[in-house]
C-alpha cells in the first residue's frame, strides 16, 4: 500500500509520517508535493497549520489545488487540521479568503469572550477534548463514543449539508470537529497529536475499505 502525505509546506508533516507509518505496517508513506506520486498513491493524507491565506497560497505555488480536489473525490482522503479547513469554499479569517471550494459552507472563528466556570476561555483553543461522534462510520471503530482528541486553532468549519458532520466538539459553543462524505474523512484535532484515540483513528483509515 502506498500512503501519500500532501506536502505543501504547511504542517507538521513528520509527526504525521511517524504516526502513519506507527500503525500501517509495511505501507510504502511518502511526503511528497510530486503530482504523479499523490495520484498514484493508494490512501492520500491532507495535513496542514496556519493561516488560511498563507495556505492557499502555499497550495499555489505547489499547484496543488487541482491534484488535491482529484484525490479528494476518487481515493481513501483524510483531512487534517487546515486539511479540514481549506476544503471548504470560504473562510472568514484574513479578512476573508477563498478556500477550495470542494465542501459548501464557511471557516468562522470561534466566539469571543466566552467564559466556562467562571474562566474565561482562551483562543486559540488548545488542548484535548472530547470528540461527540455524531454519524457511525468505519473511522470510528473501537473509539468510544466522548473521547478526547488534541486541537490547536482559532477557527471551526460550518458545511451548509448538516448531515455530514461526522463528529462535533464544545468549546463555549459546539462545532464541527469531523465531517464524511464517501471516499473522504476530514478532522479539526490533531490524531498524530492525540495519544492512543489518535492512533486508533489513523489505524481505521489505513483499514478504511471505502
Amino acid at each position: 500500500m502506498k500512503v501519500a502525505i500532501i506536502d505543501y509546506g504547511m504542517g507538521n508533516l513528520r509527526s504525521v509520517s511517524k504516526a502513519i507509518q506507527h500503525v500501517a505496517g509495511d505501507a510504502d508513506v511518502q511526503i511528497t508535493d510530486d503530482h504523479a506520486r499523490i495520484k498514484a498513491a493508494d490512501r492520500i493524507v491532507f495535513p496542514g497549520q496556519g493561516a488560511a491565506r498563507d495556505c492557499m497560497a502555499a497550495i499555489g505555488n505547489h499547484q496543488l489545488n487541482q491534484a488535491i480536489l482529484d484525490v479528494a473525490i476518487n481515493k481513501p482522503f483524510l483531512g487534517i487540521c487546515m486539511g479540514l479547513q481549506v476544503l471548504m469554499r470560504h473562510s472568514r479569517e484574513n479578512d476573508g479568503t477563498h478556500l477550495l471550494n470542494l465542501i459548501p459552507g464557511e471557516v468562522v472563528h470561534l466566539p469571543r469572550g466566552l467564559h466556562l466556570n467562571g474562566n474565561k476561555l482562551k483562543i486559540p483553543h488548545m488542548g484535548w477534548n472530547k470528540v461527540s461522534q455524531t454519524m457511525e462510520h468505519p473511522l470510528w471503530d473501537n473509539i468510544e463514543d466522548g473521547s478526547r482528541f488534541y486541537y490547536v486553532h482559532s477557527y471551526y468549519v460550518k458545511p451548509e449539508d448538516v448531515s455530514i458532520q461526522s463528529g462535533e466538539s464544545t468549546y463555549g459553543v459546539p462545532f464541527t470537529c469531523a465531517v464524511a462524505r464517501d471516499n473522504l474523512f476530514a478532522v479539526q484535532f490533531h490524531p498524530e497529536k492525540s495519544a492512543f484515540t489518535g492512533l486508533r483513528l489513523l489505524k481505521n483509515f489505513i483499514e478504511w475499505e471505502v
